[in-house]
């Protein structure tokens, strides 16, 4: 296996969060449009959560597009906001055949720069990392939907690189690489990449008036200077802008830190999912184009997934309400140690191969209902 340390990496390495600010909330980034094409990723902290925001971006908002004009005035939005992930897929010969069902799966990233400029267009050893993975599986009848989560130190065969932590796969070979692992890991085609940055997650949150989010369990945000931090309640939390992104964010605060995390990450999902149909969001033209055009600068996917794909998608999907959306987390046997002494999540060997027919069969539903009380 390589030497992570080369890639600017080591074990244990966490995510940089750097201070988090209180005070009034945001009031949303600028949205001044970058053209479809190759950018550089400016964020230098890791967005730990961020794929939720992409999620939301292609399964809500996609559910709610209208037809006509607005659905027109929406595309425009997208295309000339996003970023084109040119190289995005591994060579043909190294994946699983397409479905031939109509079944859709995106992977949904967080990227995590670290210090130097690369683009995200590298497809060979950079400073990036994922410290944040979702597969987005919408069912082949698109009257259901699941958004499972990747821990991203699960320990899997990184192909060319011997065994690893899942979001170690960027940091050798970029999107082209971490497809190819995720893949492997799963036995299913990836039919779309997204990718997002953390500047537009505060945006998103007030683009939707703040979201009300359910918390297990109440806790304060870490950060060096306490009075910087946030404090949230069990229960419901109503959360905009810099607060919601510390929500989903926030691991240290937890003794089982990364599990925790992202059993928040999916409590806002459903939290927005929720507000979004409660408010009637979906509806109104006006909050989905401000939803869209607040994330969307900040979004860089593949050449499939333009305008046109999201507004047939958002067609077939207008049935879909928040009790059709399934979360859950890959199946795991716990935390171990590896060979070289880093701390990791090891797959749950037993249960792989029943979730990778599930995804092949489109049978994801029914897979969780057979694993009642697993996450």
């Amino acid at each position: 296996m390589d030497d992570l340390s080369t890639l600017g990496l080591h074990p244990g390495d966490d995510v940089a969060t750097g201070p988090v600010p209180t005070g009034p909330v945001v009031t949303g980034p600028a949205t001044t449009g970058r053209r479809r094409g190759r950018r550089r990723c400016r964020s230098r902290a890791a967005p730990a959560a961020i794929a939720a925001g992409v999620s939301l971006v292609l399964l809500v908002v996609a559910a709610g597009v209208a037809a006509g004009a607005f659905a027109l005035h929406l595309a425009s939005a997208w295309d000339d906001s996003t970023t084109t992930l040119d190289r995005a897929f591994p060579a043909e010969a190294e994946r699983p055949a397409p479905t031939t069902d109509g079944a859709l799966n995106v992977l949904l990233m967080g990227s995590d720069s670290r210090g130097d400029e690369t683009t995200l267009d590298v497809a060979g050893p950079s400073g990036q990392r994922t410290d944040t993975m979702m597969l987005l599986h919408v069912d082949a009848d698109r009257r259901h939907a699941s958004v499972m989560s990747l821990m991203r130190d699960v320990w899997v065969p990184v192909p060319g690189h011997g065994d690893a932590k899942l979001n170690a796969a960027w940091a050798y070979g970029g999107s082209p690489l971490t497809v190819q692992t995720v893949e492997s890991l799963l036995g299913v085609r990836i039919d779309h990449v997204a990718i997002v940055d953390f500047e537009g997650f505060a945006g998103m949150t007030t683009a939707l008036g703040g979201v009300d989010v359910v918390s297990e369990k109440a806790f304060r945000s870490t950060a060096r200077d306490r009075a910087r931090s946030y404090e949230y309640v069990q229960g419901v939390n109503h959360l905009e802008g810099d607060a919601a992104l510390s929500f989903v964010r926030e691991r240290a605060a937890f003794a089982d830190a990364d599990y925790q995390r992202v059993r928040n990450q999916q409590a806002f999902l459903r939290g927005v999912l929720d507000s979004l149909v409660s408010r009637a969001t979906l509806t109104d033209p006006t909050r989905v184009t401000g939803f869209v055009t607040a994330v969307a600068p900040y979004v860089t996917v593949d050449a499939g997934l333009d305008a046109a794909s999201l507004v047939s998608l958002g067609a077939s999907l207008r049935g879909v309400r928040p009790d059709d959306v399934d979360f859950f987390t890959v199946p795991d046997a716990g935390t171990g140690t590896s060979p070289d002494g880093q701390s990791i999540v090891l797959p749950d060997e037993a249960a792989m191969p029943a979730l990778r027919d599930a995804l092949r069969d489109d049978q994801v539903r029914a897979f969780l209902e057979a694993r009642p009380g697993r996450p």
